[in-house]
């Protein structure tokens, strides 16, 4: 039965509900005092820049990390140099990994290359020409036009991603990786998540050789799958073979340590065991606020400590970060999309020229080696590397960097080199293991926590994970300060047109 209100129950309500609006104003009208960054790679570190950038100089920021500041962004020695791990490259379009390299004052020469050659377990089926007409032609009589066809592919779906940097140049965020990609591209760009590489360029009109010989072999290479591989991360794998590619001098993880030092942000060492949401009462305002504990394991044993936001900053599954999630009411979703476990293999040796097809080995001048997919090859590619520290006056040595599905065997190596002397060998959990239709983990975890490794359904990678990073710390400001109309804004594009 409706009732309607009398005069003294609708003055009732309205107090009510303005007391309602004023303690919820009186909670978030504060800067946050603290603010926790989990993970201490790319991803965290640019998460603690623009953080600082966003609600200033007062905040506390505290960044967890087990390990060493970089994450996956990493360096192995061997004979005596440093070389890249993982992260190995800049394209020339990572705008903020540009500006972070310049305001660090970080010198980034560009990466020296080498002659690329598509190994199909028999022979080679392409290798390029040191002279370019003659390159030119030798990719027109395999390819045709395909090669020139995939560069403006790729700069169409490239100029729609670019737009988030002036989105985010205008303090827009998006509340989903799925409403981020929509604000870029619209459909077009969403439905490559549920479509292959393959069939996307496949009704793109490119040829099936050119897929499977020269789209495989990159996709091989950067993520260690084939062309089964989502359209969407397949094309910024194509974007990033560019020739304009760079990377720091001493290693790119320096960017890390550099961000968290600008941050000015405190380093805590240690394992982030579990967060809980707590309820406390504000020592500024006198009301009651709700906090997250980080329980962590640190030299000193468990610790607690509370914040106002949490940013993780590292990929929640067990082999990652297997962080417990205490009495969230509904509860945090666990995420069973699999991580893809690399293997690189460092070796300084000579290269085994006849496992290749070369009778003569003087003829033998590659320094690049990918793959198709094929069942007997247990490489996904080779590459020759110069240490992160060029020095003029030193020589330098041949160092190979082999990509594997798993662990190369002595014999395997036999194959591959007619001698070594030295290896070393890194395994880790790269990138997620992708698989259209993609589904993208949750942005927003919790009211005041973020999951910023949700992007990686999108495409794994540095500028991937600054873009996240900028995207994450101006969804917290917004929502700290219920800026609503900074968040999940249609027609950006056309809108920010008119305004300039």
């Amino acid at each position: 039965m409706w009732v309607p209100f009398t005069g003294s129950a609708c003055l009732l309500l309205v107090a009510s509900m303005c007391s309602g609006l004023s303690s919820r104003s009186q909670e978030l009208r504060y800067p946050p005092e603290r603010i926790a960054v989990i993970g201490a790679g790319i991803g965290g570190t640019s998460a603690a820049y623009f953080l600082r950038q966003k609600f200033g100089k007062d905040v506390l920021i505290d960044v967890f990390e087990r390990g060493t500041v970089g994450g996956r962004l990493a360096t192995v020695n061997l004979k005596g140099e440093d070389y890249e791990a993982e992260g190995t490259s800049i394209h020339p379009l990572n705008l903020h990994m540009k500006h972070f390299v310049k305001e660090l004052g970080i010198p980034g020469p560009k990466r020296q290359g080498g002659l690329m050659g598509i190994f199909n377990g028999d022979e080679f089926v392409f290798e390029e020409s040191s002279w370019y007409i003659w390159n030119f032609i030798k990719l027109l009589w395999h390819y045709g036009l395909n090669p020139l066809r995939m560069h403006m592919w790729i700069e169409e779906i490239l100029d729609k991603f670019m737009r988030i940097y002036q989105y985010q140049a205008h303090d827009y965020a998006f509340s989903s990786i799925e409403s981020l990609l929509h604000a870029l591209g619209g459909v077009e760009l969403l439905q490559m998540l549920n479509q292959t590489i393959d069939e996307s360029m496949q009704k793109s009109g490119f040829s099936q050789k050119f897929i499977n010989e020269v789209v495989a072999g990159v996709m091989r290479e950067d993520f260690g799958q084939g062309t089964s591989i989502n359209g969407f991360v397949g094309t910024l794998s194509l974007a990033g073979d560019d020739p304009g590619l760079w990377s720091v001098e001493g290693g790119n993880k320096r960017v890390c340590s550099g961000l968290l030092q600008t941050s000015k942000a405190q380093q805590i060492s240690g394992t982030v065991i579990s967060i809980e949401e707590k309820t406390r009462q504000n020592g500024r305002s006198g009301g009651i606020v709700k906090l997250y504990e980080v329980t962590y394991d640190s030299t000193s044993g468990l610790e607690r400590e509370a914040y106002d936001i949490i940013m993780i900053a590292t990929p929640l599954n067990h082999k990652s970060a297997n962080i417990t999630f205490l009495n969230f009411n509904p509860p945090i979703p666990e995420f069973s999309k699999p991580y893809q476990e690399t293997v690189a293999t460092f070796v300084h040796g000579q290269i085994n020229a006849s496992f290749f097809g070369y009778q003569h080995p003087s003829y033998f001048n590659l320094k690049h080696i990918v793959t198709v997919e094929n069942s007997k090859l247990f490489i996904n590619s080779m590459v020759t590397l110069y240490p992160v520290k060029i020095r003029k006056d030193a020589l330098n040595p041949q160092i190979w960097k082999i990509f594997s599905p798993q662990p190369l065997t002595k014999e395997q190596m036999d194959l591959l080199f007619i001698s070594y002397d030295a290896t070393r060998v890194k395994t880790w959990l790269a990138y997620p293991h992708y698989s259209p239709p993609e589904k993208c983990p949750p942005l927003i975890l919790h009211s005041r926590m973020y999951y910023q490794n949700s992007i990686e359904c999108l495409a794994s990678g540095m500028e991937m994970s600054a873009v996240s990073a900028q995207n994450a710390a101006l969804l917290a400001y917004h929502r700290w300060y219920v800026n609503t109309d900074m968040i999940d804004q249609e027609d950006l594009h056309e809108r920010l047109k008119t305004e300039l």
